[in-house]
């Protein structure tokens, strides 16, 4: 059954969910989800079908991303699809609008146990208004180290605005989730309360090393034995490529058969391209046939120092490559050095260049750290990172809490 909200400068979708018994009702609100391409759409993709399968009510509300774009609905899932706008330099990805009418119109007769709110521009402020207002349980995501990004734009100077804005907004959740601890540490320093870990997970049977192929590896000239170097992402200045380039170009010195195979498009491409023709640009990827990009190099050099956690690096290590890369975020809580990857000092870009170059010529050892890191990453599973969300929402249902939404809750089935 479909309930159409009026349009008139609202123009959303909302599709009633199908009552279930013994489970909570999340509304879960994202600016990004896929087919788009980058890692918060492709893990709340996975949170949000996990906790489904767990027995939630899920209510997904997000962008509407192109004009034939329909609200799905299923079994005790629904989405709710809101305007949103092109982001300048990625025309493929939309940002939210101001949309607090529409939130508490749909929340009044609607009302979810918790609001999980993923992103946090327009839309996610909207929905924590909304929360407040209404007075729903709300958790949030720590997802995109936004403040960082602005020293690789030249505008460095808004970090700290950036900063507070965003203490100011996850403060104002119950809590607010990040996939590690070193991150938890440092935006605690920072002002910011209720933080919880919660790791992610990968996808360890569409990420494996049985895809490799060695077809696609003659298409980018190599052979059996030579060394495939590969980097997946978005190719943007914030992704620190020009040390994925150094580090490249001091490889082939040592051994000319090097090969590089960059994965993903974005602003850079252009002038990635046009100082290293010799690198494979394969552009986006997806599904299996990205999975057997994965499988078909041999070592991953992540040169990107602005990550929440960086899931190209599960992806990577599932798929049986080898990892290089800065000593933060996943690499710091997954790389053994020397054993599945080798982790450099923080920002040591020299460093990094260096332990590319180290592994040059060792294409034994590469592979054998390979196999150690899909050995690592076959414990990420997905279904333990669900129950940990599971436990972040049950934690924000206070006794008082549940005792307002009983009495508040209307007597029709929400969903």
């Amino acid at each position: 059954m479909t309930n159409t909200v009026a349009r008139e400068a609202l123009d959303i979708e909302v599709d009633n969910f199908v009552p279930a018994r013994r489970s909570l009702r999340v509304a879960v609100v994202t600016e990004t989800y896929p087919p788009e391409i980058n890692g918060v759409a492709a893990t709340i993709a996975r949170a949000v079908e996990g906790l489904h399968a767990r027995g939630h009510e899920m209510q997904l509300v997000r962008l509407r991303q192109d004009l034939a774009d329909q609200a799905a609905q299923q079994d005790r899932y629904a989405e709710v699809l809101m305007r949103g706008l092109p982001i300048p330099h990625y025309p493929q990805l939309k940002m939210g609008v101001p949309s607090k009418r529409a939130l508490l119109r749909l929340w009044s007769t609607q009302r979810p146990d918790v609001v999980h709110i993923v992103t946090e521009g327009p839309l996610g402020w909207s929905a924590l208004q909304t929360a407040r207002q209404l007075k729903l349980p709300t958790v949030s995501d720590f997802r995109t180290n936004f403040h960082a990004y602005s020293r690789h734009y030249g505008v460095a100077w808004l970090g700290r605005p950036i900063m507070a804005y965003l203490r100011k907004f996850h403060n104002r959740t119950s809590s607010t989730m990040v996939p590690t601890e070193s991150l938890r540490a440092d935006l605690h320093s920072r002002g910011f309360k209720g933080l919880r870990v919660v790791s992610r997970g990968v996808d360890t049977r569409l990420f494996h090393p049985s895809r490799r192929s060695a077809a696609l590896r003659k298409q980018w000239g190599a052979g059996p034995s030579d060394l495939v170097v590969m980097c997946v992402g978005r190719l943007a200045a914030e992704k620190n490529l020009g040390t994925l380039l150094a580090a490249f170009e001091g490889m082939r010195a040592i051994d000319p058969s090097v090969r590089l195979v960059l994965v993903g498009d974005g602003p850079e491409r252009a002038s990635l391209q046009q100082r290293c023709p010799g690198a494979v640009f394969a552009g986006l990827r997806r599904g299996e046939d990205l999975a057997t990009h994965y499988a078909s190099a041999d070592l991953f050099l992540f040169p990107s120092t602005t990550e929440t956690f960086g899931n190209v690096v599960t992806e990577a290590m599932a798929s049986g490559l080898a990892v290089v890369a800065f000593d933060c975020a996943a690499a710091h809580q997954l790389l053994r050095h020397g054993d599945n990857g080798l982790l450099v000092p923080f920002e040591d870009q020299a460093g990094f260049c260096a332990a590319a170059q180290r592994l040059t010529g060792q294409v034994g050892w590469v592979r054998a750290m390979g196999a150690q890191a899909r050995e690592t990453a076959s414990q990420l599973d997905w279904g333990r990172i669900s129950q940990q969300i599971e436990s972040v929402y049950l934690a924000s249902l206070t006794p008082q809490g549940l005792s307002t939404r009983a009495a508040l809750r209307p007597a029709f089935p929400f969903f």
